[in-house]
């Protein structure tokens, strides 16, 4: 079973040390809180985490919806516990609602990920450069999805505003009521290889799902007429595979996508500014008012636009005080260690005294 959700030679090779314990190999199909639906050659099964591995996994190493896993397998049962999770290739991930600093995977071993947003009402440049950055830091290849090109007032204007901010990443207008551009939107998918859909709520990516399997596999809600929005219907992450061997995993609509790790992201997905920014007289050019700064030269002519350098700065600031954060809870966590060491190495001392 597990050949059809992408299993390959080299993940045989990563498995081997767990083929080794006597454990099968899994994927995540479902994530819902602790608990896990996995294919595996015994059919699909029920799992949850090992003792284990629900406390000695690092920040991030929870399994999440398209991992590889290690399984020990009740198939009489139909439940599995998971041992532990395959390295992986590729991961979209983001900074998680309730947390200044948490990582949270929101899919993985991905080879596409598709940006998806509505061209009907709820179209904003600057949350595309977002999504954008970190789908080119998942490692994936970002392709930018427009829907509901049926529902747009001026589709041409809307594609051209999108192309102009997305750099190498390809815009696909689509409309998977009508069919338009839904065939170019399939060529991206190659069998064997796993997309994801991350977009908002209610850019349509469950309709999207359900035109390429040909079947109703999520639900789906109408547009609301108040702000001619889609109804949000995805409440959890799900991996299914497509008739012609892709695999593609929806995702619930993100209220935030707060950027971690992402620097070769940003400059993915802001090439156009990194490109100014080595054009500068000064390497340590801080855009304001140096000479010979090719940002300014850029936005004083209009070729740079300055939302787009504004939301950029944005960008950084956000990655550098994760940076900072991190250093400072690094530099008390090592000064906390030195205090316990030297707390036993004094209690130590005074017993041999004792002695």
């Amino acid at each position: 079973m597990i050949e059809q959700y992408g299993w390959s030679d080299r993940l045989r090779q990563d498995f081997a040390p767990h083929a080794a314990l006597g454990h099968t190999p899994g994927r995540i199909l479902v994530q819902q809180r602790g608990l896990y639906s996995v294919a595996s050659d015994d059919g699909e099964l029920s799992a949850q985490l090992s003792g284990r591995l629900a406390r000695e996994a690092p920040e991030g190493g929870y399994p999440a919806v398209g991992d590889w896993v290690a399984l020990s397998a009740r198939s009489a049962e139909g439940s599995a516990t998971i041992h532990a999770v395959l390295p992986r290739r590729t991961a979209f991930v983001r900074k998680a609602a309730d947390s200044v600093q948490t990582l949270q995977v929101i899919a993985a071993n991905i080879d596409v990920a598709f940006v998806v947003a509505s061209m009907n009402a709820d179209l904003k440049e600057r949350r595309l450069e977002r999504y954008l950055a970190a789908a080119w830091q998942s490692g994936a290849r970002p392709v930018v999805v427009l829907t509901k090109v049926d529902l747009a007032d001026d589709p041409d204007a809307a594609v051209a505003q999108v192309v102009a901010l997305a750099g190498a990443a390809p815009v696909l207008a689509v409309s998977a009521l009508t069919g338009e551009g839904m065939a170019a939107l399939a060529d991206h998918l190659k069998p064997g290889e796993t997309c994801v859909l991350v977009g908002s709520s209610g850019v349509g990516k469950s309709t999207l799902v359900n035109a390429l399997a040909g079947a109703v596999l999520m639900a789906t809600g109408a547009i609301r007429e108040d702000d001619a929005r889609g109804r949000h219907t995805t409440s959890h992450r799900e991996l299914s595979p497509l008739p012609g061997g892709a695999l593609i995993i929806d995702t619930p609509g993100l209220r935030e996508l707060g950027l971690i790790d992402a620097d070769e992201g940003l400059g993915a997905a802001f090439e156009d500014i990194e490109a100014l920014i080595a054009e500068c007289r000064f390497n340590d050019c801080g855009h304001t008012g140096e000479p010979g700064c090719a940002v300014r030269a850029a936005l004083d002519e209009g070729t740079l636009d300055r939302g787009r350098w504004s939301n950029f700065q944005k960008l950084q600031r956000e990655l550098s005080h994760h940076e900072r954060k991190e250093d400072r809870l690094a530099r008390e966590a090592e000064r906390k260690r030195w205090i316990a060491v030297n707390k036993a190495q004094r209690s130590h001392r005074k017993q041999k005294a004792w002695d």
